[in-house]
């Protein structure tokens, strides 16, 4: 085996294709993934009783638990679960939250987890981290990645457009975070990791110029291998650094001020529009809007209802959202009349 593919922290497995939920038998057979046949099955509320129906021919013997939400209390609750029962693997199927929630649990259970995605919102599926919900609004904690990644193309298919549209804009916006890391790399002597980097821009440059849509296979296994392929540029980088720069400092500023107003990966491609525009990549922000256009995601902040003041508002706050992180954001050092300009001009260029 060569030595990069040795040292490259890639999971056992990864299947994009149809019907993987109901192929999830065939994974866990595996030895390197579970010997003991003790496994746990983690589903969100919304397709639970599908998703049994469908493991059961083939996981007589697990056990499945609900996840109720993406708190941080259903994943300690469910990490509790998993310690009584002293399985090996535990299985997260659904979306982002089923997901994330399933990797923290499994991290407090000290057991490996195997994720099988039923949309592609984010690049979650294979981060090191999980994004969840706690009394005091929403953090990310550090996680190991799944053991094994499927992603089930029928589930993608039927799940609501928008979220699916979502993983575009969060893959796109590994363009800004590279140049917003190579930026803190010239300008504070932070060390970058090229191959991170390449596998992160890979990613993204894999899918900002087709024209395919979301109705294709081939364009949900593309945007399904970016969103895997960014999650692993993260787990190369020891941190989040190659898939969020300014535009994810923007995206958490929104859902701070404006909690409810979109979701995770429509914040992050107008997050990272918005900053290409303000190093006056003409070139770059034309192509990124030119995506988001051609997937239907929002360009602009009325887009996603808010107004000029409030975007502004978000922008004055967003570098406090990631202290010690250096972006374009904190490059330019803007005052609040400078970003209200900034914004009008960002609107009056790319509004419908």
């Amino acid at each position: 085996m060569p030595l990069l593919a040795r040292m490259l922290p890639a999971p056992l497995t990864m299947a994009v294709r149809r019907g993987a939920v109901a192929q999830l038998g065939a994974v866990l057979a595996d030895s390197r993934v579970a010997t003991s046949g003790r496994v746990a099955v983690a589903v969100g509320p919304g397709q639970g009783d599908h998703i049994e129906g469908l493991i059961a021919p083939t996981l007589d013997e697990a056990e499945v638990f609900r996840v109720a939400d993406g708190t941080v209390d259903a994943a300690v609750s469910l990490g509790a679960d998993l310690r009584k029962g002293a399985y090996e693997v535990v299985v997260g199927v659904g979306g982002g939250k089923t997901i994330d929630a399933t990797k923290y649990a499994a991290s407090l259970a000290g057991i490996p987890m195997v994720a099988v995605a039923t949309n592609l919102s984010h690049d979650g599926i294979c981060s090191p981290t999980a994004s969840l919900v706690y009394e005091g609004g929403k953090g990310t904690f550090g996680v190991p990645m799944p053991l094994a990644i499927l992603v089930d193309l029928d589930f993608v298919h039927s799940a609501p457009r928008s979220l699916v549209r979502a993983g575009v804009g969060d893959v796109v916006s590994n363009l800004s975070a590279i140049d917003d890391w190579q930026l803190s790399n010239v300008e504070r002597g932070e060390p970058i990791d090229g191959l991170a980097c390449s596998m992160a821009r890979t990613a993204a440059e894999a899918l900002i110029g087709r024209s395919d849509s979301i109705d294709s296979d081939a364009f949900l296994t593309v945007l399904a291998e970016s969103l895997i392929l960014s999650g692993m540029s993260m787990v190369i980088a020891g941190s989040s650094r190659p898939a969020s720069g300014g535009d994810h400092e923007i995206l958490h500023a929104v859902d701070q001020l404006f909690p409810g107003t979109s979701n995770h990966g429509e914040l992050a491609g107008i997050g990272a529009a918005f900053c290409f525009f303000l190093r006056d990549d003409t070139a770059r922000v034309r192509q990124v809007t030119d995506c988001l256009r051609r997937h239907e995601l929002p360009v602009v902040p009325s887009d996603i209802g808010l107004s000029t003041e409030q975007f502004a508002e978000a922008i004055a706050l967003a570098p406090a959202t990631r202290p010690g992180r250096y972006t374009i954001l904190e490059h330019l050092r803007m005052q609040e009349s400078e970003i209200r300009d900034r914004v009008e001009d960002y609107v009056r260029a790319f509004g419908r």
